[in-house]
Order: structure tokens, then C-alpha cells, then sequence
């Protein structure tokens, strides 16, 4: 492996580490700059709104410039932007840290997967993507847990201290340990947005967008879920969590395994199974062992879905990846946002605290057939690009 993996892998651990220890804050920030709860969850949100523009907009900016620079330059970003927050006197200074440092989330994803898929044999790319998307998860299981446990103790803003100190240690590996990795020859913005005139790339978007949509769906309101439903005390919410980051680190390197043996097969079959998870859930969410099953199960096969869907839009664009790749990560934070408003509207039509899980379901559904279809298209019309993929189909 790699040791330059490590690096991307520390990046991602400290990117997400901001996007979701901020949960477990909310209460003491919101008491310090004397705002409401909704206002203080507004930090959430903002963020996530800034990881999408970035996704799109950032990475198109650095399309041109060698790939290892612009790392170097985004994790610069992202330790400015925490930095800012740590230090913030204002409720408005936080959220511009905040949103500053999201910018980097979507780009750094975006260019890192291509620079982790480079660093490897070509039947190894998804492994090399779910090393880097290993940082992810863990923050889920150990970062998130352990941050809100510092804030609570030392104050929030130590947290964003700890953040930034992991920020700079990233971004020394990334220098030493990451080899240059230039930018295709002649990159430019226009090559890099001629390939959204594919139909599988847009497809291999729509995937993304239903495929991880459809887990958010069931996982934004599962709090409610354990505590209503299944009948959990509210402090072991925490730890339940914790379980689900085990899940979604599990799947993410099952599925990068599973991804560079057969890409569009594991894909169907990972879908498959989310959607399976997700209706059992939400049948037997009243009998607590069903649900801590089926919690566990849901972050697995809902982030094994991450490295197949990245690498499939890059086979689809190995011409000029970095672009379809940031989108692709946009499109991940697309489907969070989907999934979580389409749960809403279910809980908002009285249909009861498991209904996003069935929704959730359909959406993953949704999500597969568009898969399905798009891949038997690529095997009837193959166009001169879509041949790298005819052979995982």
C-alpha cells in the first residue's frame, strides 16, 4: 500500500471530523453566542450547501494545476477555515469558517480520488479510493465520539483546535509522503466539462445521487427512530451511532474489494442488499436487537456503494476524471440532502418515525434500476469512452 494513501486518508479523517462533529456541539455553541437551536443547527447545513458548490465549483478552478499542489492548497483552505472557527468571536465569523473550510470537502475528494486511483494497478483503483474514504468513516466511529467528548470537557472550541493541529499534519504527509501527480496533458476546464455530454456519466451522477440518498433517507431521523420506535434511552443514541460508523467502515472497504473484482455486479447486488436492510428495518424497528442489526447493516451496505460509484464515474471520464469526480462528491451531499427531505415529508405526512426507512428504500430502488438500465445500455451502445467500462458490466 501506499504510504501516500495514508496521507489522503488523514485528510479525509480531519474533513470528516468538521462536516459531522458539530452535531455533538450544537448545544454549547448555541449557548455561547446565545442562539437558538434550529439557528445553531443552521452550521450543519451551511456547511453542507458549501460542499456542494465546492465540489463543482472549486474543482473546476484547479482543473489545470498539478494535482498534489492543489491538495496541498485545499488542505491550506480547510486549516484556514478551522482556524477561523476556533477562534471565531461571532456566531457569523463561525459560520464563515465553516463554510470556508466545506469548500475544500467536495475538491479534495474529488482530486484525491484520482490521485489515490493513480498511485496503484489499474485492478486495484477502488481499494486505492476506499483508503482514502477509510478517513471518512473513521471519523464517524472514533473522531466524532471522541471530539464531542473534548468540547464538552476543555469547550467547543478546543475541538476546532484539535482539528486544525490534524489539518496541519495532514498537509505535511500530503507534501512528503504524496508523489506529483500533474495534470493531464492539456487539461483544461473546457476538456474536463466536455465529458457531461456522456449519458453514463450523468447516469453514474443519478446513481449516486438515489443510491447514497436512499441510506440518508432512513439514517437523517434515526434518532428518532431508536428513541420512538425501537424504545432506546436517549443516551445510548451516542453508541448506537458508533456502531453504524463501524458498519460504514466495514462496507467501505468491503466495497472497494468488491468494486475492483466487478465493478457494475457488486454495485447491484450492494444496492440490492441496502434496499433488503432498509425494508427489514423498518418492519422490525420496534424489537431493539432487530434494530442494532439492522443499524450496523445499513452503514455497511450503504458505504459500500462509495468506491464502486466514484470509480464508475471516473472510468467514464479517464480522459478528464478530476471534474466528473468533484461532481461525484457533490453528488453524494445531493442525495443527503434528497433523502433527508423526503424522510421529512413522510414523518410531516404522519406516517411515523420508521417511514424513512421506506422511503429510503424506494429511493435506493429508484437508484438501481437507473443502474441497471444504464449499464445494459453500455453494453448495447458502447461509445469509444464507454469501452474502458464494457468489461465490468
Amino acid at each position: 500500500m501506499p504510504v501516500g494513501l495514508i496521507a489522503l486518508a488523514l485528510g479525509g479523517f480531519g474533513i470528516g471530523l468538521t462536516e459531522f462533529v458539530i452535531m455533538g456541539l450544537l448545544p454549547e455553541i448555541a449557548a455561547d453566542f446565545a442562539v437558538s437551536e434550529p439557528v445553531a443547527g443552521y452550521l450543519i447545513s451551511g456547511y453542507a450547501l458549501a460542499v456542494a458548490v465546492g465540489g463543482i465549483g472549486l474543482t473546476a478552478a484547479v482543473t489545470r494545476f498539478d494535482r498534489k499542489r492543489v491538495l496541498m492548497a485545499l488542505m491550506g483552505l480547510f486549516i484556514a477555515g478551522n482556524l477561523l472557527s476556533a477562534l471565531a468571536p461571532s456566531y457569523a465569523l463561525l459560520m464563515t469558517g465553516r463554510i470556508v473550510a466545506a469548500l475544500c470537502h467536495g475538491a479534495f475528494f474529488g482530486v484525491g480520488a484520482v490521485v489515490a486511483a493513480d498511485m496503484v494497478d489499474s485492478n486495484k483503483r477502488a481499494g486505492a479510493i476506499a483508503m482514502m474514504f477509510t478517513g471518512l468513516t473513521l471519523a464517524n466511529v472514533l473522531g466524532v465520539p471522541f471530539g464531542t467528548f473534548l468540547g464538552q470537557q476543555l469547550g467547543w472550541r478546543s475541538t476546532f483546535w484539535a482539528i486544525t493541529v490534524i489539518g496541519v499534519i495532514a498537509l505535511a504527509g500530503i507534501r512528503f509522503l504524496v508523489p506529483t501527480t500533474p495534470a493531464a496533458e492539456g487539461a483544461s476546464l473546457r476538456a474536463e466539462m466536455r465529458v457531461f455530454r456522456r449519458p453514463q456519466v450523468w447516469a453514474s451522477i443519478v446513481v449516486t445521487v438515489l443510491g447514497f440518498g436512499g441510506m440518508f433517507g432512513g439514517f437523517t431521523y434515526i434518532a428518532f427512530t431508536l428513541t420512538r420506535v425501537s424504545g432506546f434511552a436517549d443516551s445510548t443514541v451516542p453508541w448506537l451511532l458508533i456502531l453504524f460508523g463501524v458498519g460504514l467502515f466495514v462496507g467501505n472497504v468491503v466495497g472497494g474489494k468488491a468494486a475492483d473484482r466487478a465493478l457494475t455486479g457488486s454495485l447491484v447486488v450492494i444496492l440490492a442488499l441496502l434496499t433488503v436492510v432498509l425494508v427489514v428495518f423498518s418492519l422490525t424497528a420496534h424489537s431493539q436487537v432487530m434494530t442494532v442489526i439492522s443499524l450496523l447493516l445499513m452503514g455497511a451496505t450503504g458505504f459500500a456503494t462509495v468506491p464502486g460509484l466514484q470509480l464508475r464515474i471516473m472510468g467514464y471520464a479517464q480522459d478528464a476524471p478530476t471534474m466528473a469526480s468533484g461532481s461525484n462528491i457533490a453528488a453524494f451531499n445531493i442525495g443527503n440532502a434528497l433523502g433527508a427531505w423526503l424522510g421529512g415529508l413522510a414523518i410531516a405526512a404522519g406516517l411515523g418515525f420508521a417511514a424513512p426507512l421506506w422511503v429510503g428504500a424506494i429511493v435506493t430502488v429508484a437508484g438501481l434500476v437507473v443502474l441497471i438500465v444504464a449499464s445494459v445500455a453500455a453494453r448495447r451502445h458502447p461509445s469509444e469512452r464507454d469501452t474502458v467500462m464494457a468489461g465490468t458490466v
